[in-house]
């Protein structure tokens, strides 16, 4: 699930089929699926009186032993039936059916899991009955009659003896429909991979290896917490190791508020615009979520993609230009001022590594969890399945940590890290904008905006020569959709304007412009122009019956909103820099925002996880509802904030504590108390300092260095 846009696309064209139905189009197998409604009931009546050559699972071949298994567990359970035995009827009473609102997009009824997996009969002091959970597979046949049921199949969960396999139910079934309808060739079937019981399965190597080493950290920070508190009175005495892993001290770090008037380089309003951008991503991620969820009433999406409302979900990825706006901005300021106190020299080597110990551990730590924490953690009906990236991330893992994964593959490890691979090429690629920047100056900057309109004009050109559209509705490839928007080139374009407009901060730091008040007005009126228009200009073309937007204008659209958002972005900053802010200005900077900013990468990498676990955990059916998603996404975010919170403690926080120990500190002149400019940070953000003394006091305080306020790797 590599972002909303993508995977919308992906069921755009059965939302168009279904948003066109009339009454006509009613499925024909509708009174065929209604005669079904209590399988549970049809499958006890059938089975109740049936014999052992009823039952007959292997002719003509040999039986095998579990074949003879499943037969004397049935017979069992037939005995069992007819006596009214609580067990049996439990079996029976776990069953799903064919769900009301089934022309309302309703395709699961998940019958009652934990009522079947907790069924244990002891038939002998050597065997157990237990109960076996499976999805029932109804199939759809066609097109328009899955467009208007919402689904191309349904899932009715069933249970039966744990000794039967999915084949031997399938010859049950097939014998049921040969009852109901007179005929054996009904495709219905019963799904291996979604059977579950409540037999615990072995913990896989992988598996033991993510316990032991997030216990192993987190143990290590405990013991290291526990000496800072008990046994370290004076907390500039504290020794270093001790203080990289204290959670105590990385805590500080965390909650601390920074007057932004202590130091001149910190640029405040970028926290509001980093944090609302990264609830802006992790919503759209619940959205899409929730769509693909167990709902009664899937078809709302039609009626939906045409609400106002819809249009920050469908264009969410303007969230993500925000980000590679900031990272460009943050890429130019401080390393063009790191590059002025050292004559002009850059430390392109010593620039790479930061950023690898900052990035590379909690990502490989990332794919271990997802991949085999999952099914951990999770019970439920639809728990089954391992993580929906498992596939991809065992083939090519390596990909995402090499920071290639949006051209070398498809199907992306960690879907959401795809913007780690482009903010990495173009971060690989600054050390010679900067160099360009500060021989040529302003020559170099023209460069870099003619560069601008050069990528601007490939985008434009790939979207017409595809012919991609950037609406639901036109039901585009995904395929087609992930490569337009997970390519570098697409997203340089606001990564390189935040660039100049860094270089631009730095030309004039310190600068205070006199604008008048019809400038400000004007600045304003056109920013927000430029982010309402990016937002909702597509909103009238978005409805079901509007004509189609033209190649030209779809291309159009996505080209210049590409150069406008970040544009608009541009005089935010300023403004508010300028202290022509006003309320805005007010709200992006406000302290609060400051813990969320500094748990901001934390909570970016775990978000997904916390939202695919809840999603597996669901035992009944939902509602879909704007209403239904905040819900779940406050929910889900509080739960996410605590989990990065702790995860941030035991992995980041040690090593952004190992990391500031690489970067050299310069002697300050004369040992005064002037505030330390930022260094170059991995996460191509400043690192806010306060005064210090002396150069060995700051070795020790190390946790403020590790005030990095890191730009969230976000995906829409």
């Amino acid at each position: 699930m590599v972002n909303v846009i993508v995977t919308l696309f992906v069921c755009g064209l059965l939302i168009v089929s279904a948003a066109q139905l009339k009454d006509g189009d009613v499925p024909q197998d509708y009174q065929r699926l209604m005669e079904l409604r209590s399988l549970g009931v049809e499958f006890a009546e059938h089975f109740r009186n049936a014999t052992l050559s009823d039952l007959d699972l292997f002719h003509p071949r040999v039986p095998s032993q579990e074949d003879l298994l499943c037969l004397a567990d049935m017979a069992q359970f037939m005995q069992a039936l007819t006596a009214g035995k609580l067990w049996a009827l439990k079996m029976i009473d776990a069953w799903g059916s064919i769900p009301s609102g089934l022309l309302y997009g309703n395709a699961f009824h998940l019958g009652n899991f934990d009522e079947c997996v907790k069924i244990s009969k002891e038939v002998t002091s050597s065997h157990r009955i237990s109960g076996k959970y499976c999805f029932l597979i109804v199939p759809i046949s066609s097109t328009s009659q899955s467009a208007a049921l919402g689904s191309s199949t349904l899932r009715i969960g069933s249970c039966f003896p744990a000794s039967c396999s999915a084949a031997h139910m399938d010859t049950f079934i097939g014998q049921l429909m040969q009852k109901l309808f007179n005929s054996s060739s009904t495709s219905i079937r019963i799904s291996e991979t979604s059977c579950q019981t409540n037999e615990s399965k072995p913990w896989n190597g992988m598996q033991i290896f993510t316990v032991v080493l997030l216990g192993l950290m987190g143990s290590i920070v405990a013991l290291c917490t526990m000496y800072d508190y008990f046994l370290c009175q004076d907390q500039n005495r504290v020794p270093v190791t001790v203080k990289i892993f204290s959670a105590r001290a990385s805590s500080r770090v965390v909650f601390r508020i920074v007057d932004s008037k202590s130091n001149p380089n910190i640029i405040s309003c970028l926290d509001g615009i980093r944090c609302i951008s990264l609830i802006w991503v992790i919503f759209s991620h619940e959205y899409i979520f929730s769509v693909f969820s167990p709902n009664i009433n899937n078809l709302f999406v039609i009626s939906w993609a045409v609400q106002p409302f819809s249009s920050f979900i469908l264009h969410g990825f303007f969230s993500v230009d925000s980000f590679f706006f900031i990272g460009g901005l943050l890429v130019a300021m401080v390393a063009l001022r790191s590059m002025e106190r050292s004559n002009g020299k850059l430390n392109v080597p010593l620039m790479y590594l930061h950023r690898f110990i900052r990035i590379v551990p909690i990502l490989a730590v990332a794919i271990l969890v997802y991949m085999n924490l999952i099914t951990l953690i999770t019970d439920g009906p639809l728990a089954s399945g391992e993580y929906t990236g498992k596939e991809a991330c065992e083939k090519g893992w390596f990909w995402t940590l090499l920071f290639v994964q949006n051209y070398a593959s498809n199907n992306i490890c960690l879907g959401h890290s795809w913007y780690l691979a482009v903010d990495m090429q173009l971060y690989i690629l600054s050390p010679l904008l900067l160099i360009a920047l500060y021989k040529w100056g302003k020559k170099a900057a023209a460069g870099i905006v003619v560069l601008i309109v050069l990528v601007s004009c490939c985008l434009f050109a790939t979207m017409m020569v595809n012919n991609f559209s950037m609406l639901m509705k036109n039901g585009m490839a995904g395929d087609a959709s992930k490569k337009l928007y997970s390519a570098t080139h697409t997203h340089s374009a606001p990564w390189l304007i935040g660039f100049v407009f860094g270089y631009f901060l730095h030309l004039n730091r310190g600068k205070k412009f006199q604008l008048s008040r019809i400038a400000v007005w004007s600045g304003w009126l056109l920013s927000l122009a430029m982010i309402f228009t990016s937002i909702f200009a597509l909103y009238p073309a978005a409805q079901w019956s509007a004509p189609p937007l033209s190649t030209l204008e779809d291309s159009s659209y996505y080209t210049l909103t590409r150069v406008a958002w970040p544009l608009a972005l541009c005089w935010i900053v300023f403004a508010c820099m300028q202290g022509h802010g006003g309320l805005a200005n007010s709200f992006l900077s406000s302290p609060l925002w400051q813990p969320l900013s500094r748990l901001s990468y934390s909570v970016y990498i775990w978000h997904m996880f916390i939202q695919e676990v809840n999603l597996r955990n669901l035992q009944t059916n939902s509602y879909l509802s704007d209403y239904n998603v905040m819900l779940k996404f406050w929910s889900d975010f509080g739960i996410t904030l605590l989990i990065s919170y702790v995860l941030y403690i035991i992995i980041e926080a040690p090593l952004a504590g190992f990391d500031s120990l690489l970067v050299p500190r310069p002697k300050t002149v004369s040992q005064t108390a002037a505030p330390m400019e930022p260094k170059v940070d991995l996460n191509d953000a400043p690192v806010q300092q306060e005064q210090s003394n002396d150069n060995e006091t700051r070795k020790q305080d190390f946790p403020k260095a590790m005030e990095a306020e890191v730009p969230p790797f976000a995906s829409v």
